[in-house]
């Protein structure tokens, strides 16, 4: 039996029996089955469904909220931000049947037209970070595309997604299309990966798994999306607004307590303004409310598990050159506090690999020149930030830094309307606004010949 736990208190909040490869193929072929009357169903009425799928998600934003927060322990207001996000991609992507258009091409004795083909059935693998988002950037332009799909959510947070398979049934989407399968990737991910029927994986986690997936989905040809890891670079030039962007930095890390590839978990620093610049983070960090997910003034939960945190850990040595830590609650729960790293190499450990946790390493650098230079200085380019107020440089710096998304005087990286992804080892394809259509579709190409 598979125990889901509040990272909080370390309770069991659900009992769920698990899936197996069997379940896995199960699933699959339901899918299989339903693909053809899915794919047949006239764009405006695929869209009027998934409005409707979307208004579901709208009027449950807030019971789907608290069951997050009480499945992975992060706090409310994250939790109902990101349900919010969940209903926001639906609607947006409700009103891409109708847009999936194609070409026509003039071509000598006749006329060449493209369509754009759903794959089939997609297998959908999704982390324990933000379980209903991540899993909501890949559902809906699948669906939209006329797709059927299994979607696998990680074993330490498979609640949402089970409500996800229920909404999405009542609000008209018809038997077979989604299908929810909570077991271990080892076996019941595996199975999704090698199985002949799915045509396409998409996945979101480690870069170590993601290389497995590209393996496996190889045998079959799959086609697959990958969004991987990071070690992303938050660069603050000396002419920067240094209030604003020392107040945000610790944002950038410890939100969803570093659990969150898209984390700045390099902070890169002009050498003139090192010191002022951590002076200004301090109190930020210090003062950050780490504590109960559902009181309305905390800004980061714990960790996802006891492991997790151990891992965590081991990248803060006794010897560890601790710059700045904030509070965490002792007791029950995977609680770990937020921890400044600074001055650090960017050769040292804490700079290189993804911790995945509420620790940041503070980099010092001499000029332009050098902020790219150990900007791009690591196997991952998936997000990063870059903080000045001369737009040329700006510019210049974000074309030049190794990345997939990248922000200017902020720390967002995600909109729904917007592609994103990752280069290098941070991942394959792209996710968000009308690129991810790409990735869920095949181009057909079609000649008629107007001769006589």
């Amino acid at each position: 039996m598979l125990e889901v736990l509040n990272p909080a208190t370390g309770e069991v909040v659900e009992r769920i029996e698990p899936a197996n490869a069997r379940d896995a193929d199960a699933a699959i072929a339901r899918a299989k089955e339903a693909f053809p009357k899915w794919r047949a169903v006239e764009p405006a009425d695929r869209a009027r469904l998934l409005r409707r799928l979307a208004n579901a998600l709208d009027a449950e934003k807030e019971s789907l909220a608290q069951l997050e927060s009480r499945n992975t322990g992060k706090p409310i207001g994250d939790s109902r931000g990101e349900m919010g996000m969940v209903a926001e991609t639906f609607h947006y992507y409700a009103g891409m049947p109708e847009r999936l258009l194609g070409d026509t091409i003039p071509v000598s004795g006749g006329v060449d037209v493209t369509f754009r083909e759903p794959l089939g059935v997609v297998g959908l693998i999704v982390p324990w970070n933000f379980p209903l988002t991540i899993a909501s950037w890949k559902m809906a332009p699948a669906l939209a595309a006329g797709n059927t799909l299994v979607l696998k959510p990680a074993e330490l947070t498979p609640l949402t997604a089970l409500e996800f398979g229920r909404i999405a049934l009542e609000a008209g989407i018809p038997e077979g299309v989604v299908n929810v399968c909570v077991g271990p990737g080892s076996e019941v991910g595996r199975r999704i990966v090698e199985h002949p029927d799915v045509a396409k994986v998409a996945f979101t986690g480690s870069t170590a798994v993601g290389r497995g997936i590209m393996a496996g989905a190889a045998d079959t040809i799959k086609r697959v999306t990958l969004e991987l890891g990071g070690k992303s670079a938050n660069v603050v030039f000396a002419d920067a607004d240094l209030e604003k962007a020392a107040a945000s930095a610790p944002v950038a890390v410890f939100g969803n307590a570093g659990q969150d590839c898209c984390a700045r978990s390099r902070i890169l620093v002009e050498r003139s303004i090192f010191d002022d610049f951590l002076s200004l983070m301090q109190p930020v960090v210090e003062n950050l409310r780490v504590g109960d997910q559902f009181d309305e003034a905390t800004e980061m939960g714990p960790l996802i598990s006891a492991d997790h945190r151990e891992k965590v850990a081991a990248y803060v040595p006794e010897d560890a050159p601790v710059a700045i830590r904030g509070k965490a609650p002792e007791g029950n729960g995977f609680w770990y506090p937020p921890t400044v790293l600074a001055p650090v190499s960017n050769d040292d450990r804490a700079a290189r690999e993804e911790i995945f946790g509420p620790v940041v390493a503070v980099i010092p650098f001499d000029d332009e020149e050098d902020a790219i230079r150990q900007a791009n200085d690591t196997v991952y380019g998936l997000s990063g930030s870059i903080w000045t107020e001369n737009g040329a440089k700006a510019l210049r710096v974000a074309r030049r830094i190794e990345t997939g998304v990248i922000s200017i005087n902020s720390n967002t990286s995600v909109r729904v309307a917007t592609p994103f992804g990752g280069m290098k080892q941070s991942g394959v394809g792209r996710e968000l606004g009308p690129h991810a259509l790409d990735a869920y579709t095949e181009v057909k190409n079609v000649y008629i010949s107007t001769e006589g």
